[in-house]
């Protein structure tokens, strides 16, 4: 009944803030997380489409670079006066990666229009993925990423430099209790070498339950907070409805994340605070 991991179209999601929360409503969803990357932009519809149905939990997902690898930090509960000015170096950085992606799509013959981005909306890959498909170079927006923009592929473009440590640092300066998004994804290491390295910079907790982790990776991960004090966190990682009906994603509520994982995060927020 809890989800710690939303996306919304303020970032690489699907949904509106107001459509992710009704969706959230239907699914027995009590309290969610809204974690769009590197801004806030959705708290407030989301809020004042919540009503008293459903707790909304202010968030993001800090997108930093480890060991010369993407590596993302969820962040909960920050104060947002302090917050979004340090972001907006964070959306302007995105801004430039998206464009650099497309001059280098345009050198390999594929130009494409980028989408108006409002100020405080971060683009993110999958938009240059619908941008080609509505150029009409692929149908669907999954080719982009294995032929051009996934990972080492000859139109990506990494994040532009800002280190995990200084990424758990900001959130902390803010008041926000800072977490390891889905550690079993990360490649530049195990999560027993790298947790160390997070955990010195001020890491409080982990996600231990992610679609992409197995049954064997959220045992470990319990393991780990435990012997190290860490509060644990989890969710679907919800971008929206599948565009791809062949393969079944992780719907809202489809972990069944305990409620209780939440009154500690609050209570470590809090005591951030003091």
């Amino acid at each position: 009944m809890l989800e710690l991991h939303c996306h919304t179209t303020c970032s690489d999601g699907t949904l509106t803030p107001k459509e992710l929360v009704e969706s959230a409503i239907a699914a027995g969803v009590k309290a969610m997380a809204i974690t769009d990357h590197d801004t806030l932009a959705g708290w407030e519809q989301a809020i004042e489409a919540a009503g008293d149905q459903i707790e909304i939990i202010p968030g993001l997902e800090l997108s930093t670079v480890h060991r010369e690898r993407s590596l993302h930090i969820l962040g909960y509960y920050p104060n947002r006066a302090q917050l979004e000015n340090p972001l907006k170096a964070r959306i302007e950085g995105r801004k430039r990666r998206a464009q650099a992606m497309a001059n280098k799509l345009a050198e390999l013959g594929y130009p494409i229009q980028l989408p108006a981005m409002p100020g405080d909306m971060a683009p993110c890959r999958p938009h240059i993925a619908k941008a080609l498909v509505k150029a009409g170079y692929i149908t669907h927006a999954q080719e982009a990423f294995t032929r051009w923009i996934g990972d080492g592929g000859p139109a990506y473009v990494q994040y532009e430099k800002f280190s995990a440590e200084d990424g758990i640092q900001l959130l902390l300066d803010c008041g926000a209790v800072p977490v390891w998004a889905h550690p079993y994804l990360f490649r530049g290491g195990t999560v027993e070498s790298v947790l160390p390295e997070l955990m010195e910079a001020g890491l409080m907790g982990i996600e231990v339950y992610h679609p992409n982790h197995s049954p064997s990776d959220e045992r470990k991960l319990e393991e780990l907070c435990t012997q190290h004090d860490l509060l644990m966190t989890g969710g679907s990682d919800y971008h929206g409805p599948s565009e791809d009906k062949s393969k079944a994603a992780t719907g809202l509520n489809g972990l069944k994340v305990p409620l209780s994982l939440l009154t500690p995060l609050k209570q470590a927020a809090i005591a951030l605070k003091q």
